[in-house]
């Protein structure tokens, strides 16, 4: 009985580290791209500059509290703010839960999945992934290698190397045929980033995970542009099969998808071995 009332103090403790964690990460994702120091000056509306005191800046209560809205000039803020919270407190959960309550926890997992929370939404916002994130997460990831158990050195190193050599082969391959930018150099270096964590077969599960998600996604959304109807009866619009998708959400995606699961999705081919 003591040990699951400690359990759950324990998990709490995780939730709510997570969830202030992410209102900091909100702050990493308005002012990174934008080239603003995170720490001064404090908290404020973007819009009219008002200071935001300590008790409106309760992880999700005090976006309920203010009803969405700024307390000053009664803008309204985005629904991302709590979503990007939540968000960042569920997936701490689930790290706890995957890995146990240890150290490693706050040196490497935590670090590693806000990380890739403040790169999802900057990439889908502005379309970037800013080096500070992915070349920083790289020597975190690579430094860390020397010390954890659960990756040795050459596992972290070639994972790195694995995933930038290969986005990189790809996205010369496509711009050397085509003339075109195909992949950003902001997923080389975020694949990278991941491969230092995660090792060469998570950067194998990454790539797989991510290509199919975004292929699903980019046929989704060509046939519903194409279901649009055009301005003259049977003219397409020009471009209209052209979409630019941010692809480091997918590679988020697979990245997460191996850490918390591990070789799950290879079991089948391994026990065939």
């Amino acid at each position: 009985m003591l040990f699951e009332a400690s359990e759950l103090l324990i998990n709490v403790f995780v939730v709510v580290a997570g969830l202030f964690i992410g209102s900091f990460l909100n702050v990493v994702i308005y002012r990174v791209p934008r080239d603003e120091s995170i720490a001064f000056p404090g908290s404020h509306c973007p819009k009219c500059g008002g200071a935001i005191r300590f008790y409106e800046n309760i992880p999700v209560l005090s976006y309920l509290a203010l009803r969405g809205k700024c307390h000053h000039c009664k803008t309204s803020i985005p629904f991302r703010y709590p979503v990007v919270e939540l968000l960042t407190g569920l997936l701490f959960l689930a790290l706890k839960i995957r890995f146990g309550f240890s150290y490693w926890l706050f040196l490497k997992d935590f670090p590693f999945a806000a990380i890739l929370v403040a790169v999802t939404f900057i990439d889908l916002d502005h379309r970037i992934i800013p080096d500070r994130l992915s070349l920083g997460g790289l020597v975190w990831g690579l430094a860390l290698s020397f010390f954890d158990p659960s990756i040795t050195v050459i596992q972290s190193f070639s994972g790195a190397i694995a995933g930038f050599a290969f986005f990189y082969a790809i996205a010369w391959y496509y711009e050397w045929r085509t003339g075109k930018m195909g992949l950003g150099g902001g997923d080389i270096k975020l694949i990278a980033m991941i491969g230092a964590f995660i090792g060469p077969l998570g950067v194998l599960t990454t790539i797989f995970i991510s290509s199919i998600v975004g292929s699903v996604f980019g046929i989704v959304l060509a046939v519903r542009q194409k279901s649009r109807p055009s301005s003259l009866e049977g003219e397409v619009p020009e471009g209209l099969m052209k979409y630019s998708l941010p692809y480091g959400p997918f590679l988020v995606l697979g990245g997460l998808y191996y850490h918390l699961l591990g070789e799950i999705l290879w079991h089948p081919f391994m026990n065939l071995m």
